[in-house]
């Protein structure tokens, strides 16, 4: 078998039921810097889903799932998507 037949089939776009990740053990990894405001802000809500929601997630997990509300948001609604209008200024 060639390399390419090997290597997972690459997906495009991302099942409507697909969801992100919870609690596992992750091989692949990114590096995203962030401001100070940007980490008190992440941090701040992983304590108000403790507190307010009873859901002890760590900071991974929140980005996670807001990279997948995201991303589902691009496939559903395309230029109208919240990220393409974030990303354009609007």
């Amino acid at each position: 078998a060639s390399a390419a037949a090997a290597a997972p089939a690459r997906r495009r776009g991302r099942s409507p039921n697909r969801r992100p990740s919870g609690r596992e053990r992750h091989d692949e990894k990114i590096t995203v810097y962030v401001s100070a405001e940007e980490l008190m802000d992440l941090e701040h809500a992983r304590l108000v889903l403790r507190g307010e929601h009873g859901l002890a997630v760590d900071r991974g997990r929140i980005v996670r799932e807001a990279v997948a509300v995201v991303l589902a948001d691009l496939e559903s609604r395309g230029d109208a998507s919240i990220l393409v209008r974030r990303l354009r200024g609007r």
